[in-house]
């Protein structure tokens, strides 16, 4: 489909916005830091693999001699842990292996809104993606609806971020607002290792299975070792996607033409709206890489030299809206955009290079699942969703979204 059918109306528009949201310029260096908005260079920069994670506080992460979890991994370390555990997230194992799941998950919770007749859309989507989140990491031995408030409760604790310049001293008030912050965030970390992640353990230590754990115990991984992957992966999949799947829902049902296209369309058409929904409002909003050798991009019919030691900030919100790759309206949903080749109809929202998000498969298939069987009953929107914003990773948060069904005698 061209982009002549697209309903360009204000509803359409893109529903969250930060200040550095902005076309231009394309390349620059702000305070020695390099801001990246063009589509080339961020896949020069992403594929390199001298350019190091930078981001999600992959710096301030002090590992003590343990293996890092795979998203902060690079290297020959980071290629092993990828190869290993793609067969987990290939688009045919989700077919085969989760889609069943899926739909039996989605099912019970829509038929859980359908008695009460109101549903607050952030819980019933963090339950549904922990459910399919634990099958394929292998966190199967204890109650989901429980561990899924224990990882609620965690991911609630306000970040600890380093103080601004190297050296500043802090205050005794603020030393102790930090340490109290660490151990809010040690108590459900602790909580969701006793109760969730150790009786999954304790279980493949028993009897191996097809997921994720199982690989980590084959591999020699510690308990600790392995709590950390499963808190990387219930960051990556879990969280992310209860995001998404809230901004969708609010996209669909504030139009009912898209909502019926969609509803009325095969899977790749379906496939087609999703993808759209997530190049207009992309997760994680920056990408961070620290170079380690000189890199050498070409833009804008000319080479720049990124020196070794830069820190590099992907901004993935501009990329995908860059009209050069995107053409017109680039901050409306105009599902069936006309983009260049190989580029992706999401364009940047699973990142790229070595990276990119293995579950991107998985996740759009898993929010499909969902969003056929919801927006099938007569629902509609009973607040207006607010936006709250992750600062570590630029990411929106879609809270207040409550559904209800609506009257129709």
């Amino acid at each position: 489909m061209s982009q002549q059918g697209c309903p360009v109306t204000e509803r359409h528009r893109r529903k969250t916005h930060r200040p550095e949201d902005r076309p231009e310029p394309a390349l620059e260096v702000v305070d020695g830091i390099w801001q990246v908005r063009d589509l080339a260079v961020a896949r020069q920069v992403l594929r390199n693999r001298e350019a190091l994670q930078g981001g999600f506080n992959a710096e301030q992460l002090a590992m003590n001699g343990m293996r890092p979890p795979i998203l902060y991994a690079d290297g020959t370390t980071h290629r092993k842990q990828r190869a290993a555990i793609a067969r987990y997230f290939a688009p045919r194992t989700v077919d085969t292996n989760y889609h069943e799941l899926m739909d039996r998950y989605a099912t019970q919770l829509v038929d859980d809104f359908r008695r009460e007749g109101r549903t607050d859309l952030a819980q019933l989507s963090l339950l549904y993606s922990v459910m399919v989140a634990a099958q394929v990491v292998g966190l199967t031995d204890s109650p989901t609806d429980q561990m899924s408030r224990r990882l609620e409760r965690f991911f609630q604790i306000p970040a600890l971020k380093e103080t601004a310049e190297a050296g500043e001293r802090r205050s005794l008030v603020e030393e102790a607002k930090l340490r109290a912050l660490t151990l809010r965030g040690q108590l459900p970390l602790l909580s969701f290792h006793l109760r969730d992640v150790r009786p999954a353990i304790k279980a493949r230590k028993a009897k191996r299975q097809d997921d994720v754990i199982s690989h980590l115990l084959d591999e020699g991984y510690s308990q600790l070792e392995i709590l950390i992957e499963c808190v990387t992966y219930a960051a990556a999949g879990m969280v992310t996607t209860r995001e998404y799947i809230g901004m969708a829902v609010w996209h669909l049902l504030e139009d009912d033409e898209l909502r019926e296209r969609y509803l009325s369309a095969d899977k790749p058409g379906r496939y087609e709206v999703l993808h759209e929904i997530l190049r207009l409002e992309p997760i994680v909003g920056h990408l961070l890489r620290r170079t380690t050798t000189p890199i050498e991009v070409e833009f804008d019919g000319q080479t720049r030299t990124i020196p070794s030691g830069a820190l590099v900030d992907i901004h993935i919100r501009s990329v995908n809206a860059q009209r050069a790759v995107v053409g017109e309206s680039p901050l409306d949903l105009c599902p069936g955009r006309e983009l260049p080749p190989k580029v992706g109809d999401e364009v940047m929202s699973f990142g790229d290079g070595p990276h990119k998000c293995p579950g991107n498969s998985l996740a759009i298939q898993e929010a499909d699942v969902l969003l056929q069987k919801l927006l099938a009953l007569p629902v509609r929107l009973a607040s207006r969703p607010r936006i709250g914003w992750d600062e570590m990773i630029k990411g929106y948060e879609v809270r207040s979204i409550e559904l209800e069904l609506a009257d129709t005698r």
